[in-house]
This record gives C-alpha cells, sequence and structure tokens, in this order.
C-alpha cells in the first residue's frame, strides 16, 4: 500500500467498457511525512476521495481487481481510503 495526495481528475472521451462509471484521479505518492515519492499515478476512486485528500493506494493488480469485483478490470491501483492525519513516531 502506498499513501499519495490527489492533484486532479482523470477525464477520458474513450474508456475500457468496464471502467465506465468509474472515477478516475490522478494521484501523487508521499511518503509518511509528505515528501513527493514518485511519478504521479491514475487510481480509480472508491471511496469518493477528492483534490486535495491524502489517500491509501492499493497497488497490486490481482488484489485491486478484487476491490472492484470484476476479474477482468485492466486497473493496477484502486484509491481504498481517505486518511485524516498521519502521525510518525521517530
Amino acid at each position: 500500500m502506498t499513501i499519495g495526495i490527489v492533484k486532479g481528475t482523470y477525464v477520458a472521451t474513450q474508456k475500457n467498457d468496464r471502467l465506465h462509471n468509474k472515477k478516475i484521479l490522478i494521484v501523487q505518492p508521499i511518503t509518511p511525512t509528505g515528501k513527493s515519492s514518485g511519478r504521479e499515478i491514475l487510481a480509480v476512486d472508491v471511496v469518493d476521495a477528492g483534490v486535495g485528500d491524502k489517500v491509501l493506494l492499493m497497488s497490486e493488480g490481482t488484489s485491486a481487481r478484487q476491490i472492484l469485483t470484476d476479474d477482468k478490470i485492466p486497473v493496477h491501483t484502486v484509491i481504498v481510503g481517505v486518511i485524516d492525519d498521519i502521525d510518525v513516531v521517530v
């Protein structure tokens, strides 16, 4: 699992049929302290996250497809939670 911040919404005029009615968001992975960690990724949103929200990402294809209950959906990453706060203990 990965932590990220939602940066925007991805809009496509043509989608795979299995992705219709699915919201796709652009997410910047971050470290627990809030620093950017890698390139932005696209993720299917199942928790109604919005721009600026910190989110928890499931980035394993099979697990992501199980969350969406569709074994044939072409998805790698799913937003599975909105994070209210992160406490880092050192």
